[in-house]
């Protein structure tokens, strides 16, 4: 009978849950590449909306955040998992009722922990090394609402060793509200935000440059993912491990940026809620492959949410493979 685990990810724009099951088997590559996906739900509930320009969450967005916390405590029960764990990050990180905002989700049942930008760019790392099994170095690029993070690695023996990552403090949700103040965005608005950019991922490549490859992850890359492969309803299976061009990149980048928000949400593949900020998601991606001097990205459909549970069966081997199970 596998441990079951609900991990749930409650992110700047999305809230997101996992219900995994390990499978304990005798060494910690064989354990990893055992977990089965129960169940992977999302729901954009951009929990940091406005959070930046006011320093608070909004009375809505925690309301809203709250009411799928509780939909999801149900679904795990349901599933009868053995533990509920959950992650916050850059929206609680920053705002100023973040902790009060974090009590409410205890009071749910859910483990919830508050984390820094490095620890989410390690818990993405083990999701994209672990997810698509690079043979040599890569950066990874976890794009969220409120940060984005980039961390570098390569293989070593049979697992895979974090040489260096580096939170930043943009995502979609805020770069949207910094940058785009027309309907569909100025050419110049694009060119801001992509210099802005820029600018952080300057300070990094220099320790990074050495990469073989980028893979990216978060929802705007999966989208593009299934707007160019024509995948719809989205598949997870069909999504993980596909590659993107820079060229295609820059071409949905073009495409979807002379839309309007209303025209972008006529779009199949594109959620109603992501089509207000996908446009700078796809330049964090664009920018990330003109700086790194890249012509190709491969796409993870795993993210933090996979990291966690890959954290957990690395817990449990260094505890002796003692049970996940709360007491």
């Amino acid at each position: 009978m596998p441990v079951r685990l609900a991990v749930i990810d409650i992110g700047t724009y999305s809230t997101r849950l996992l219900i995994s099951g390990i499978h304990l088997k005798p060494t910690l590559e064989e354990t990893i590449k055992s977990i089965e996906d129960i169940l992977s739900v999302g729901r954009i509930t951009a929990l940091g909306r406005n959070v930046k320009e006011t320093g608070y969450l909004q009375k809505e967005a925690i309301d809203e955040t709250l009411s799928v916390l509780k939909e999801y405590v149900l679904i795990a029960k349901e599933h009868k998992v053995d533990k509920i764990i959950g992650y916050a990050t850059q929206a609680c990180r920053i705002a100023k009722n973040g902790e009060e905002f974090l009590e409410k989700v205890r009071e749910l049942g859910i483990d919830v922990n508050l984390i820094d930008g490095e620890t989410e760019a390690y818990l993405s790392f083990l999701a994209t090394a672990y997810g698509i099994l690079p043979e040599g170095s890569f950066v990874m690029v976890d794009q969220g609402g409120g940060s984005t993070e980039y961390a570098y690695g390569k293989k070593e023996n049979s697992g895979y060793k974090l040489i260096s990552s580096k939170s930043f403090p943009f995502g979609i949700v805020n770069l949207t509200e910094q940058f785009i103040h027309n309907d569909p965005p100025k050419e110049e608005e694009l060119q801001e935000m992509k210099n802005y950019i820029a600018s952080y991922i300057n300070q990094i490549v220099p320790s990074m440059k050495d990469t073989d490859e980028i893979i990216g992850l978060g929802g705007t890359i999966t989208t593009l993912v299934a707007l160019e492969y024509n995948i719809y309803p989205y598949s997870s299976e069909k999504v993980h491990g596909k590659t993107l061009s820079k060229d295609t990149v820059k071409k949905w980048l073009k495409k979807l940026s002379l839309l309007t928000v209303e025209q972008r949400k006529a779009i199949p593949m594109i959620e109603d809620k992501r089509a207000e900020a996908i446009i700078s998601g796809i330049v964090i991606f664009d920018t990330t492959l003109e700086v790194f001097g890249k012509e190709f990205l491969k796409v993870s459909d795993w993210g933090l949410r996979h990291g966690a549970v890959i954290k957990e069966i690395i817990d449990m081997f260094q505890r002796g493979k003692e049970h996940v199970r709360s007491s």
